[in-house]
């Protein structure tokens, strides 16, 4: 399959050049392209000096619209998948085959990277979050989820087409809950995430709070009664 990795980076000067060159010494079967989110720091200036594919962005869209941005520009070249990959070298891309093996073997139309397929869940305030969003979507599809939070996704050729063309989809679990609803097939792959070994998280306590807060009010109160599309 003609597999593009999809890195939404915000900010990401000190990890950007780790995460591409292992990229491209190690997975050179892939195609990459970075989406510069309207970065305050190096990351633009870095991948530009490094020639590395970008899409630079000249103001911050936020994850929403940068992966939006990465989705259209598979869209437009014809990728069969792509993978939504974070740039802070928290994902695996030795999980990559598995995932495309899954989509071909189950026909799924999403493949989640999950840590929790045989992996245990921690107990942690994150993880609290993460139990009850897969709650949520239990709750309004049927389908357990369990990592609804993974970053690490992938989609078929008919999804990158739904969200190069849906300005509402973004890559989030309250998206996935009604995609699925609306007949989208999905499954999990065991995967392993890294530490993040630079830079700072956009989510810290207060906000990864509201972010679980925000996902679970959209995929009960919001996506749950919204009309599924055709």
């Amino acid at each position: 399959m003609k597999t593009l990795i999809l890195i939404p980076a915000y900010n990401e000067a000190e990890n950007i050049e780790r995460v591409v060159d292992h990229l491209e010494a190690d997975y050179p079967q892939y195609d990459y392209i970075v989406i510069n989110d309207g970065s305050k720091d190096a990351t633009a200036e870095i991948c530009r000096r490094r020639g590395f594919n970008l899409l630079d962005l000249p103001v911050n869209l936020g994850l929403a619209g940068a992966f939006q941005t990465g989705m259209r520009y598979a869209y437009l070249h014809g990728y069969d998948c792509a993978v939504q990959f974070d740039g802070d070298g928290q994902h695996n891309p030795q999980f990559i085959a598995d995932m495309i093996e899954a989509m071909e073997s189950k026909e799924a139309d999403i493949v989640i990277g999950s840590r929790f397929v045989t992996g245990k869940k921690p107990a942690s305030l994150r993880m609290f979050g993460n139990n009850l969003i897969q709650f949520a979507i239990k709750l309004t599809t049927g389908k357990t989820i369990k990592d609804p939070t993974s970053g690490m996704r992938m989609f078929n050729r008919k999804m990158i087409a739904r969200f190069a063309t849906n300005i509402n989809h973004g890559p989030e679990p309250d998206t996935v809950s009604y995609l699925i609803r609306c007949g989208a097939k999905v499954c999990e792959v065991q995967a392993e995430m890294n530490e993040r070994i630079a830079g700072e998280s956009y989510l810290n306590a207060t906000k990864a709070i509201q972010y679980m807060m925000r996902m679970c009010m959209s995929i009960i109160f919001i996506q749950w009664f919204r009309k599924k599309e055709a």
